[in-house]
């Protein structure tokens, strides 16, 4: 099933996706961008990726390159759209308490 999907802006319409892309290499962007290319195709059956719940409506998908793992906070606005939240490079077992709290922050936007 196709997925539309979108990402979190700030409210002067900075994109944060596309600011956290911007200090990637151009072999791990490419990755990236390819696999989000798979889950709007595919929706949440796309390869090279992790979905994983972590609380209420808060997801994550995980991303594997050379460069390290890569986790993205997302939001299932209806079924067939996802909406981007917070995007970071995991540095450990647990996702850190302030990339967290990012994400909830903008959740809380979005739903509001």
């Amino acid at each position: 099933m196709a997925v539309k999907i979108t990402f979190q802006s700030s409210h002067s319409g900075r994109n944060y996706f596309e600011d956290f892309l911007k200090d990637l290499s151009r072999e791990d962007k490419a990755h990236i961008l390819a696999v989000f290319e798979d889950i709007k195709k595919y929706g949440l059956n796309a390869m090279g990726c992790q979905f994983r719940p972590i609380e209420g409506k808060l997801w994550e998908i995980k991303i594997r390159t050379r460069g390290g793992g890569w986790r993205f906070f997302y939001v299932m606005l209806s079924s067939d759209h996802l909406h981007v939240l917070h995007s970071y490079k995991k540095q450990g077992q647990k996702a850190p308490k302030h990339e967290l709290d990012v994400a909830r922050k903008r959740l809380k936007e979005v739903l509001s």
